[in-house]
């Protein structure tokens, strides 16, 4: 058990063991792996003629050695393998037992050092980045200070410069420790992998250790297995005779001379071939590695006992290569048909001769890389001329089915330098891999690329190939170094750190750039950590991934201020493990370079002397110099500090510029600049910048200043503050002495008065309220004084109360007053604040009037005034701060007792369902019945006056949108008296909640919709995956997951995936889908909800019935009186489910006369069965419950009919009840009745057309409006076209029966049958407020002047609501005459006249002169008459006819005798253009010899002339007549 145990963890930790011996377990697979090529080939020697089992053998026993797994070989092997086992377990020595153990115990603790030094280094490398980043957030800083320093030096900003210098200062100060930190966080890291190197030492030879012992123990069980095997069959199996035949011709052939037949076709190893594309291939390699492997395999085998060959005569021909037939040789796939043999031998020839098939599953074709490599990229980096470099990639299998992968070559120009080792796998499915192993020994140091190709069953694919040669890369850490400011005589140094992050090392040499000598005073700007070296433009990104941080960190020590210094060269070397074998080929020069580059303190000191401070005048001043090592060599992966020594001599600024040039053609020079500042004053303050932090106004602050002084003498200083702070800042002592190297503190005294903000002038910013004051420290005997800046935030104590003063107003007694203040903290600071004192009518909330403002915060105070009677309030809130300053809030307020009063001021309803009444009671009580203040309390507004003692009337109002109604709301109460008033609370819904409830509910359909969908594919992928599974297992697929109902789990966030985009409520329409879905739902899952209400209760003395309204009363706004409902409300149990869930039943508009019905869908929402009962609707009203409901049962939906019919025009309200056990839903039921009205365009009744030429048509337009409210249906008839028309044509005419007025509009028709005049349209609807055109078309089919029809505008097709009279006339010719008194009657004959002859039309005959009648009458007044005037009109009718003729000529005659008899006429003649009418305008004065009992005749011709000549014969008749 023991036993078992232990190897059960050997096997365990042998797996862990196994990324470490990759490489090994490559190489020993590549000799084992060259032989079976060899011994597999088709068309080789008959030694790979063996059948597939054998051949699974050999692979597994080819792979024990290096801890592959095991592949399945039969169930024989297998038995025979374990029972091997299970008999060397009791034959293991128990001290190798215990070693084994032991190394895996070692191993597993450095796996866990290893995993917790993983972790730090981690955690080292955040850190280091992190420093980074500060550094150069500070750098960006600094720079930025220094721009502003620049700004400020120019604008003449004394205070601002010096607080910009110690910012600077403060910032170099952090920057130079930022960067002591990464210097720190690098060396420990660069520790920590340098100790992680070593523990991958050591797991190495440990893992190493286990190998071999595994190995021999592995050995000891094949060599036990094979024994018993033979001890216990007599014989081996077949497989392992053939095998071990095998083994001995091999030997036989490369022992024989003979064998160099086989060896001709062999290459040196220098060379590359691996596959003949046509013939047999044979694999490449060595004599010395085949005779390793065949040694190897000696050793192993040599216990064993082999038996004599059962056919004599196989074995004895020497080298007899037997060539067997080609059947036999082709694999076949194990257990496959005759046909699939057949179909896999023609692939395999196929692959072989190169032939490339289209791939195509499932019908897709497949398109692309056959095959994908890890690495995509084959990259040898750093490689040195004459070692052998391995790497091992992966081929995956990335086509859609089975695929082969065989080798065809690398680039030509690569295969001296490249050697690949691969074993064809075979058939492969998609997914699957294979590994190649790709060997470079390089013989040029150059830079190779090629490619290695191969090909597949598809097409041929290749894999980039790189090889590159060492190259420098070379950086410096900083381009700037920047010393600081520094006293005359000092000496400092600083390090700049050369790294070289490649693999070949270069000399440097460091020296001053051309043109400078050190003493430029410019002013530089530093850039950290940017890359110099252009060398970097060739390194690839693999090679940039693969720097650690420990390369590219920044080494910078702490400056150091003394006379005596000393210079260190340190060599930082982090080299990865591919160059660890070469570090230590190097080490010793290594070593001996930095002994040779380090100084000493006695020669820094030597050279200290040999340069004195201060040089001869006739000499150059040189303040930046070099350190001792300024040229030498740096190696590969290293770094080398260079110093840089700053001794500043004259005051001022410093600046230098240096170069490193490299022996290196390809490395350019890198470049680098030195700054520094000296200053000439002894005395100085560490602390330039004394910050009194925030301060108030009125209180003393105080610090200590420290002065420093670097003399070697006693100094005498005087301490100054400038004018303009006097008054609030004072340093004591004014005047002292400080010892030689000493310090000597001074105190400072600041009580800011308010007066500061004018008396400091610029160095107060009245905006941030900074104080920077400058103050000057004068040193005797020098010229140049020390500054420093005192800074300081001035801020008042203040608490401000707003408002300043609370007037409460008037009160109530039966009320309290609720008003709010808000407390504002002026201050920066925090201050607590308390009111305290308060009477007894007052309180103040939240916390009693108690608590902390933070700085600058306002806080809301409700101060809440309740009046205990009637009479003027003033009285002062105190609070005090925590300084115990004081801050008054003065309040007013003026006591009411009203003259009414309320028996309950809060009202608690019951809770009542949605959409239902209930009712609360309460009374108003007016107790006012005496005058009589001595007593009682009688009401009055303060001190005023009595309210008098009489009827009081009351009015509530309340809010709008509030299910709460009062009724009556308006009342008058007597003295002693109460009224009764009753309550109603209904609730309803609002819309904007029902609106939000529809864009939740489209959130959650869409997201469910997005969940069955996934839910839905997944199911499909299921179902498909079970199906091939089933296919290839040979099972019907199960159909139960078809049967599986689809439910919806975790569908919260399903929206957010689907891209949809929900509407916003306002969007949601009251009557669409999702409105009444969202109310629906709202009112099934309605929970509760409580509201409270304050409705005012106005008062006003006198009876408001007397003066038929309120005007009149007395009322002050004083005597109101409030009061509160609650009003709960819970889901109901019947509700309205049509018309969005509203109770209201709005039938609207409606013609008098038209009936509408109404469907109301009622429903129980409740869990119980429910009778119903209705209300009565008024008899004698237009509404009426048409079907009404007994039982609703749960859930159940019932309809409703309920119908509308006006009999007068206005509005029409009734509720109707619908009664259950629990509650009552009540439906307001409302119309208005509307009688329809128009408008027309047509002035008048008649619609006169004009006149038209005979079978011409012409039209005319007018308008009709809907002036009423409602939508009306119309519909146009003629009178020529009624039904009764031939009944009306059998009465006599018009004319002959003399009605009182005509009746008969129907005047001469077409003799064709079509209808004189047509309308359109002739039906249709006018909406409210619109209006529609009607087109009239005239289109007569001969001459007459009577044309005419009535036309009938009727409504609803009842109502006639307009009648309009159509006219119109026809002629022949194109001029017409109109005018004068009728002469016939407008009914036409039955027979028809003849037209003109063509000869009279053709000769322009003249037709005889027709009639015309034209009477006069002259008024006769007292005084004076009135002529008597006539028009006669002559027309041109427009036409496309008679082209010749334009215009239409008149003229009249006899006009002496006219003019004779008192008759004026103008024009007398004249032309018509057509479509034009000129009138004749005929006036007459009775001539001197006038007898008024004769009536005057004259007669004169008017002739026309168009396209014919028309004569007409104008009788003028006049008389007198006297008024």
């Amino acid at each position: 058990m023991e036993d078992t145990e232990f190897f059960d963890i050997c096997e365990k930790e042998q797996t862990a063991a196994t990324p470490f011996l990759e490489q090994e377990k490559d190489d020993d697979d590549s000799v084992t792996d060259q032989f079976w090529n060899v011994a597999n080939e088709p068309k080789g020697h008959k030694i790979g003629e063996e059948s597939e089992e054998d051949d699974k053998i050999k692979s597994k026993d080819a792979s024990e050695g290096v801890g592959e797994d095991f592949d399945s070989s039969g169930e024989s092997q297998e038995c025979h393998v374990n029972s091997g086992n299970n008999n060397n377990n009791k034959t293991m020595k128990y001290a190798d037992r215990v070693r084994i153990l032991n190394l895996r115990r070692n191993l597993n603790q450095l796996d866990n050092i290893a995993k917790e030094k993983a972790l730090t280094i981690a955690k080292a490398r955040e850190e280091l980045s992190a420093c980074q980043l500060r550094i150069e957030m500070l750098t960006k800083e600094r720079e930025c200070t220094e721009t502003k320093i620049e700004e400020e030096k120019e604008a003449g900003n004394t205070a601002a410069v010096f607080r910009l210098q110690a910012m600077h200062r403060r910032l170099c100060a952090e920057l130079g420790n930022e960067k002591d930190l990464e210097s720190k966080i690098a060396l420990m890291l660069k520790e920590n992998i340098e100790f992680t190197e070593q523990q991958k030492s050591r797991k190495t030879e440990i893992v190493a250790r286990i190998l071999q012992e595994e190995a021999y123990v592995e050995k000891q069980k094949k060599h036990q297995a094979w024994a018993e095997a033979l001890r216990s069959q007599g014989k081996l199996q077949d497989s392992l005779r053939w095998r071990i035949k095998t083994w001995q011709y091999i030997e036989n052939a490369c022992e024989d001379p003979a064998a160099t037949v086989l060896q001709k076709s062999w290459r040196t190893p220098s060379t590359f071939s691996l596959v003949d594309n046509k013939s047999s291939s044979v694999v490449d390699f060595s004599e010395k590695a085949l005779k390793d492997t065949i040694h190897e395999n000696d050793d192993e085998e040599a216990s064993q006992t082999l038996a004599e060959p059962e056919f004599t005569g196989l074995w004895s021909q020497e080298c007899n290569l037997y060539k067997m037939p080609k059947d036999e040789t082709d694999p076949k796939p194990l257990g496959a048909s005759k046909m699939e043999r057949k179909i896999f031998t023609e692939n395999l020839e196929k692959l072989r001769s190169g032939i490339i098939r289209k791939q195509v599953v499932s019908g897709r074709e497949f398109k692309g890389c056959p095959f994908y490599s890890k690495p995509s990229l084959i990259h040898f980096k750093d490689f040195d001329v004459g070692k052998t470099y391995k790497k091992k990639i992966i081929l995956i299998n990335a086509s859609y089915s089975v695929n082969f992968c065989k080798l065809v070559g690398v680039s030509e120009h690569l295969k001296d330098f490249i050697n690949i080792h691969f074993d064809p796998p075979g058939q492969m499915s998609a997914g699957m891999s294979c590994e190649v192993v790709v060997t470079f020994k390089p013989m040029i140091n150059e830079v190779l690329e090629g490619k290695v190709t191969f090909l597949a069953q598809n097409g041929s694919f290749s894999i980039p190939l790189k090889c590159t040669t060492k190259r420098c890369v070379l950086a410096l850490d900083k381009e700037l170094i920047d010393f600081g400011t520094h006293v005359v005589g000092e000496t400092i140094s600083r390090m700049i750190i050369l790294t070289n992050r490649g693999a070949l090392g270069t000399r440097f040499k460091l020296q001053t750039s051309a043109g400078d000598n050190g003493t430029c005073t410019t002013t530089a700007k530093s850039s950290l950590e940017r890359m110099v070296s252009p060398a970097l433009d060739g390194i690839t990104s693999e090679e940039k991934a693969s720097s650690s941080p420990v390369e590219s960190s920044i080494y910078e020590n702490k400056e150091q201020v003394s006379p005596v210094h000393t210079e260190e060269v340190t060599l930082h070397i982090s080299l990865p493990e591919s160059q660890k074998t070469e570090s230590n080929l190097g080490s010793s020069h290594i070593e001996q370079f930095s002994q040779d580059a380090l100084i000493t303190e006695a020669d820094l000191e030597a050279e200290n002397a040999q340069s004195p401070a201060e040089p001869p005048p006739e000499e150059e001043l040189i303040e930046i110099t070099l350190g001792k090592v300024t040229e030498g060599e740096i190696g590969p992966f290293s770094s080398i500090e260079l110093q840089i020594i700053f001794t500043p001599c004259v005051p001022g600024d410093v600046r230098a510029e240096f170069e490193i040039t490299f022996d290196n053609p390809n490395c350019k020079p890198l470049h680098f600049c030195v700054i520094g500042v000296s200053v000439d004053v002894p005395v100085w303050v560490p602390n330039p910048n004394v910050d009194l932090k925030i301060c108030m106004y009125d209180r003393l602050y105080q610090d200590c200043i420290i002065i420093r002084s670097r003399a070697k003498a006693a100094l005498r200083l005087k301490f100054e503050v400038c004018k303009e702070l006097s008054n609030h800042m004072e340093l004591l002592p004014k005047t002292g002495y400080i010892q030689a190297q000493s310090s000597f503190s001074v105190q400072l005294k600041f009580l800011p008065r308010h007066s500061l903000p004018e008396d400091a002038g610029k160095y107060f910013d009245t905006e941030t309220r900074v104080l920077e004051v400058p103050m000057t420290i004068k040193i005797a005997d020098k010229t140049k004084p020390v500054e420093f800046i005192v800074h300081a935030i001035v801020t008042t104590s203040d608490l401000e109360i707003s408002p300043a003063e609370v007037n409460f107003g008037y009160c109530t007694i039966y009320e309290a007053v609720q008003t709010t203040i808000t407390l504002t903290n002026k201050s920066i600071l925090p201050q607590e604040f308390g009111f305290v004192g308060l009477p007894e009518f007052v309180e103040i909330q939240p916390s009693d009037g108690f608590g902390t403002l933070l700085p600058l915060e306002r806080l809301n105070l409700d101060i809440i005034f309740k009046a205990n009677k009637a009479k003027e309030y003033s009285f002062e809130l105190t609070c005090k701060s925590e300084i115990n300053r004081q801050f008054k809030l003065s309040c007013k307020a003026v006591g009411v007792h009203p003259p009414l009063e309320l028996s309950h001021s809060l009202v608690k309803f019951a809770a009542t369902a949605l959409n239902d009444v209930s009712t609360a009671t309460l009374y108003v009580i007016n107790a006012h019945v005496s005058l009589n203040r001595f007593t009682h309390a009688v009401p009055r507004i303060g001190k005023g006056e009595i309210a008098p003692v009489g009827p009081t009337s009351f009015e509530f109002l309340v809010p709008e949108d509030s299910p709460v109604t009062i009724m009556p709301s308006v009342g008058t109460v007597l003295p002693g008296k109460k009224c009764l008033i009753q309550v109603y609370f209904r609730p309803v819904l609002s819309e904007q909640l029902i609106r939000e409830e529809a864009v939740q509910m489209l959130c959650r359909a869409d997201a469910q919709r997005m969940m069955l969908k996934k839910i839905r594919e997944s199911e499909m992928q299921k179902r498909k995956d079970e199906t091939v599974a089933g296919k290839k297992d040979g099972k019907k697929p199960s159909f139960a997951a078809f049967r599986q109902p689809l439910r919806v789990r975790n569908s919260k966030y399903a929206a957010a995936s689907s891209g949809f985009e929900p509407p916003k409520p306002e969007e949601i329409k009251t009557n669409s889908e999702e409105y009444i879905a969202a109310q629906y739902s709202l009112i099934r899952n309605f929970t509760g909800k409580f509201e409270r209400y304050i409705i005012p209760c106005f008062v006003a003395s006198g009876d408001i019935d007397e003066k038929r309204g309120s005007e009149n009363l007395k009322y002050s706004p004083y005597n109101t009186l409030y009061l509160e409902l609650h009003c709960p409300a819970v889901a109901p149990s019947v509700v309205v489910t049509s018309n969005n869930g509203k109770n209201i039943i709005n039938f609207g508009e409606v013609a008098v006369g038209h009936r509408i019905i109404e469907r109301v869908t009622i429903q129980n929402i409740s869990q119980e069965q429910l009778a119903l009962g209705f209300s009565i609707l008024n008899p004698n009203g237009p509404f009426l419950l048409i079907s009404p409901v007994g039982t609703l049962e749960p859930g159940e939906n019932q309809f409703l009919f309920i119908s509308f019919c006006p009999n007068e025009s206005k509005l029409f309200f009734e509720t109707l009840d619908i009664r259950s056990i629990k509650a009552t839903l009540t439906l307001s039921i409302t119309g208005h009745g509307v009688a329809p009205s128009i408008a027309c365009s047509v002035e008048g009744e008649v619609l006169d057309m004009g006149y038209v030429i005979a079978k011409e048509k012409v039209t005319s337009t007018f308008k009709i409006q809907n002036t009423s409210t409602l939508p009306l249906r119309y519909s146009i008839k003629l009178e020529s076209l009624s039904q009764t028309r031939d009944k009306e044509q059998q009465r006599l005419p018009f004319f002959i029966t003399s009605p009182p007025g005509r009746t008969d509009f129907v005047g001469t028709q077409n003799y064709s049958g079509l209808s004189v005049f047509n309308i359109f349209p002739v039906e249709g609807g006018i909406e409210p407020r619109k209006s529609q055109d009607f087109t009239v078309t005239f289109s007569p089919d001969h001459e007459s002047l009577y044309y005419s029809d009535c036309l009938k505008v009727v409504l609803f097709g009842k109502e006639i609501a307009r009648v309009i009279w159509l006219k119109g006339a026809a002629r022949n010719h194109m001029m017409f005459v109109e005018g004068g008194d009728p002469l016939d009657v407008p009914v036409e004959s039955l027979a028809i006249t003849s037209p003109m002859s063509e000869e009279a039309a053709k000769g322009e005959l003249e037709e005889p002169a027709k009639p015309l009648l034209l009477s006069l009458e002259y008024i006769q007044a007292e005084s004076s008459g009135t002529p008597a005037v006539r028009e006669l009109k002559i027309g041109a009718i427009r036409t496309a006819q008679f082209a010749s003729k334009k215009n239409v000529e008149f003229s009249l005659d006899n006009l002496p005798l006219l003019q004779q008899k008192g008759f004026t006429i103008e024009p007398v003649k004249g032309t018509v253009d057509r479509g034009q009418i000129k009138c004749i305008s005929v006036s007459w004065v009775p001539p001197a010899d006038f007898d008024p009992d004769h009536p005057l005749m004259v007669a004169a011709v008017l002739t026309l002339k168009g396209d014919i000549k028309e004569s007409y014969k104008v009788l003028f008749t006049a008389r007198v007549v006297c008024t």
